[in-house]
């Protein structure tokens, strides 16, 4: 066990790198990033498996071991609890005064009733009973023991954890997971490279997703608009779409609450985030389209104010020169001016819409080979346009509303606002397994810590008026038991009850003899 616990501890050391540096199947595009900002230490980092820890040889390794030595702690354990379970109780011992509790009646009935009447009152109480009929010293007496499942559930509790741990692993090597913004009349593929983000253990890829399509038809949302005190607080979440695996020829209507996901061939679909799409259209300078449809403005506030980018790589500027922009702002789904005159939004549903949007010209970087988000924009090599007094130009457009830009560049246009939802697809196999084992884990655990182990020995020894009985009760514990007294004093109330009479004797520390710390 001290060597399972310290590769424990190891295997959680081992766990932080995973948490320092970008993971390849989580954020590729972290990792390109940190292999082109550090080409020194960046390939030696990449050789060392540091990008891939939770696959990586050493990680493993450390996995294994772990099982091994747990497998090797349980199994000679559960081999001895197995031979304790089928063993008799211990006999009697020869003085039950030296034990840490201790009790001595007499009894007015004869020595057999009594010993029958404690193994019944014993077996009632749960315990394993052996009578032995004649002892040295005694006429009879009776051997008790119960609490083996006080061992029965540290073994269910090992178990477990090796089965938790079991679960996790084939939970991290199978499972995967993606996630999409859709915007509402949008469809979504379920196939390799639909995804906004994808993410998948060592023994799967985005091509094992199974084929599905899903197709946004309203999003449902909801504000408090009445009382004051929860002005603006969320009261509706949810999603609409239409589900469609191929397996039937017809799509299915679902509805996607926060806390109520769908599901999709084991997979689960669930609604994580919800906000504003501008529907924009961009013009170049010959006046041809070079981009248009929803754009997604992530929410950056409880009043939604919001923030996107478009980006226009093929854009051709009057002259006939080829040119790549990019508009940057944010949306305010109910445009004010706050306290210090700066237009913010007021409530999170839609009111008053305003769209302020800068212009970059440049470079966008989309050659350089390093995976962009297209949520972020890098102005590292772009330049923003300025207006007449040297300022960045500032479009402010309305629904409907167009504005022409400079330099023969074209025009934008906010046509209207949707609304888009995030959709988090996940396959983790092994959640009920996992649950499985937690909930026999914790039941182990509870039994190997509430359940008592206690021994109970009765000698009764028949005194010479052969109508009364002495009878000697001693219990032992393993470990603290703050009960077996009172286990003790129940035999007493019993055998003074259906014995016929009887009391305790008078002062019965006097049989007594203490030894060493008392347990004999």
């Amino acid at each position: 066990m001290r060597t399972a616990l310290l590769l424990l501890m190891l295997l959680a050391v081992a766990a932080v790198p995973g948490s320092m540096f970008p993971q390849s199947n989580f954020d590729a595009a972290g990792v390109a990033q940190y292999l082109q900002d550090n080409p020194r230490s960046g390939p030696w980092l990449q050789r060392l498996q540091v990008f891939e820890v939770y696959s990586s040889v050493w990680f493993s390794a450390i996995y294994l071991l772990l099982f091994i030595s747990l497998i090797g702690c349980i199994a000679p354990r559960t081999a001895a609890h197995a031979r304790a379970v089928r063993a008799r109780p211990p006999r009697t011992p020869t003085r039950l005064s030296r034990l840490p509790e201790f009790r001595t009646i007499e009894v007015t009935e004869d020595a057999s009733a009594i010993s029958a009447a404690a193994a019944a009152h014993l077996r009632g109480r749960g315990f394993r009973v052996d009578l032995h009929p004649e002892v040295e010293g005694a006429t009879s007496s009776v051997a008790a023991e119960r609490g083996h499942h006080r061992e029965t559930g540290n073994v269910v509790f090992h178990l477990a954890l090796i089965g938790l741990l079991v679960s996790f692993a084939i939970s991290a090597f199978y499972s995967y997971s993606g996630q999409r913004l859709v915007t509402v009349g949008e469809a979504f593929v379920g196939a390799a490279g639909d995804f906004d983000s994808f993410s998948a253990g060592a023994g799967t890829s985005s091509d094992q997703v199974p084929p599905f399509t899903l197709t946004l038809d309203n999003m449902d949302v909801a504000f408090e608009a009445q009382q004051e005190a929860a002005m603006g607080e969320p009261r509706q979440f949810a999603a609409d779409v239409r589900i469609d695996t191929g397996d039937t020829g017809q799509a299915r209507k679902e509805r996607i609450e926060v806390n109520s996901p769908a599901t999709i061939q084991g997979m689960q679909v669930s609604l994580s985030g919800n906000g504003y799409a501008p529907v924009i259209t961009v013009r170049d300078g010959t006046g041809e389209v070079v981009q248009e449809g929803a754009v997604p403005f992530l929410p950056q506030t409880g009043n939604y104010d919001s923030t996107g980018v478009v980006k226009v790589p093929d854009a051709i500027d009057a002259a006939g020169n080829p040119r790549q922009m990019a508009l940057q702002g944010v949306f305010l789904p109910s445009a004010t001016i706050n306290a210090a005159g700066q237009p913010v939004s007021g409530f999170p549903g839609l009111g008053n819409p305003f769209l302020v949007l800068s212009v970059y010209t440049g470079d966008l970087g989309l050659d350089s080979g390093v995976p962009q988000n297209v949520y972020e924009l890098d102005t590292t090599a772009m330049s923003p346009m300025l207006s007449a007094d040297g300022t960045p130009l500032p479009l402010q457009l309305t629904p409907g509303q167009s504005v022409d830009l400079p330099n023969g560049l074209g025009s934008v246009t906010f046509e209207e606002v949707t609304r888009f939802a995030a959709f988090d697809i996940r396959y983790t196999p092994g959640q009920t397994a996992a649950l499985t084992f937690a909930l026999l884990a914790t039941g182990g655990l509870t039994a190997s810590l509430f359940i008592p182990r206690r021994r109970v020995w009765v000698r009764v020894t028949q005194l010479e008026s052969e109508t009364t009985a002495r009878v000697d009760i001693g219990g032992l514990a393993r470990g603290s038991d703050a009960g077996l007294g009172d286990e003790l004093d129940r035999v007493v109330k019993t055998l003074t009850r259906d014995g016929g009479g009887g009391a305790l004797l008078p002062d019965p520390s006097v049989t007594r003899e203490p030894c060493g710390d008392g347990r004999g």
